[in-house]
């Protein structure tokens, strides 16, 4: 995937427009912390790796635009816009993970020039990002072999290259193993109420010439009845110490279709998505998003006047239902506290 989802150019963080695509396609850039926080609570950007990413830039900005400034003013700056893009959205850890990384920085460096500060806080930034895609195609390398020739393969949402910084997470999986020779072939859930499946994750495969078919969330019940459907990967938001993991509304329904079935479930995601401080997935915060998600899109309502919405944009996966969970250090099959603790020991 030649696209970029976000970049670094000419002292600005530019992001694709998620909102735009497929009929669209257009940067969008940001010049401050504010505007990073408003493009990721208005889901300019979106996957938790990808608001991560964000998040590192719109400080290392904040930190740029005052980088000549007193000490005691760019402290209050960065101290603001930590706070800012903490409160632009709720559920995806990566975020509050590139944020705490961002802030250690800034702690190491007080001591030194605003100006050196700007530059460490910069290059932290950009190595986040650069992580990112290496942690992407390192999943992709443990997952393509749960991956089988000929597989059909369904997912959820978009876990792809516009989630990440390149490559993707649950997309990453089966890109690499397309890149391994395997013929394959992916099932797009439309994803509702945002359609981030139709919208995006049909629109990766197709750039990629990879066979997509697109249904909608409640065809896959009946896909999975009719034997259609070989193996699931989805990506998470954020998953807690013992392996429940939060994803796109609709994961969960999948996964107790698939053990009805006696199909795999995987989850595809990198370890700064898991949240150790969280015993289990009922401490998770979920974000509950615009009724006008649920009663329309863009500008066409079809709901009545009156109704009342519930539009939770997350939920949550107990940890028994998945098969197996993909990092860059390797697969966790039937993922417990223990086994996720172990990744994170050097």
């Amino acid at each position: 995937m030649q696209v970029e989802t976000l970049r670094w150019k000419d002292h600005r963080l530019e992001l694709i427009d998620q909102r735009r695509l497929p009929l669209e396609f257009e940067y969008v850039a940001c010049a401050d912390a504010a505007h990073t926080a408003d493009a990721i609570r208005d889901m300019v950007v979106r996957g938790a790796p990808a608001i991560g990413c964000a998040a590192a830039y719109g400080v290392a900005l904040e930190a740029q635009r005052h980088a000549d400034a007193a000490r005691a003013q760019f402290d209050a700056a960065l101290d603001e816009s930590f706070r800012v893009l903490a409160a632009s959205r709720p559920t995806a850890v990566n975020l509050f993970w590139a944020i705490a990384r961002m802030r250690d920085c800034h702690e190491k460096t007080r001591k030194g020039s605003t100006r050196d500060a700007a530059a460490a806080l910069l290059a932290l930034a950009q190595e986040i990002h650069c992580d990112d895609v290496n942690i992407c195609r390192a999943i992709g390398r443990h997952g393509a072999p749960l991956i089988a020739e000929g597989a059909r393969i369904m997912t959820h949402c978009n876990a792809g290259a516009l989630a990440t910084a390149g490559h993707g997470t649950a997309l990453g999986v089966i890109r690499s193993a397309r890149d391994a020779g395997k013929r394959i072939s992916v099932i797009t859930n439309e994803t509702r109420p945002y359609l981030q499946g139709a919208r995006l994750t049909a629109w990766e495969m197709v750039q990629e010439n990879i066979p997509v078919t697109l249904v909608t969330d409640n065809m896959a019940g009946h896909l999975m009845r009719q034997g259609r459907v070989d193996v699931i990967v989805v990506g998470a938001d954020r998953i807690a110490a013992n392996g429940d993991a939060a994803n796109k509304i609709g994961t969960y329904t999948l996964a107790v279709l698939a053990e009805r079935h006696c199909i795999p479930f995987y989850v595809a995601a990198p370890l700064s998505t898991v949240d150790l401080a969280i015993a289990d997935g009922s401490a998770i915060p979920i974000e509950e998003r615009d009724p006008a998600e649920v009663t329309g899109f863009r500008g066409l309502r079809w709901a009545p006047e009156g109704v009342g919405v519930f539009n939770p944009a997350f939920d949550v996966t107990p940890a028994a239902l998945i098969t197996g969970l993909i990092t860059e250090k390797g697969v966790i099959s039937r993922p417990d506290e223990k086994q996720i603790r172990s990744l994170f020991v050097a």
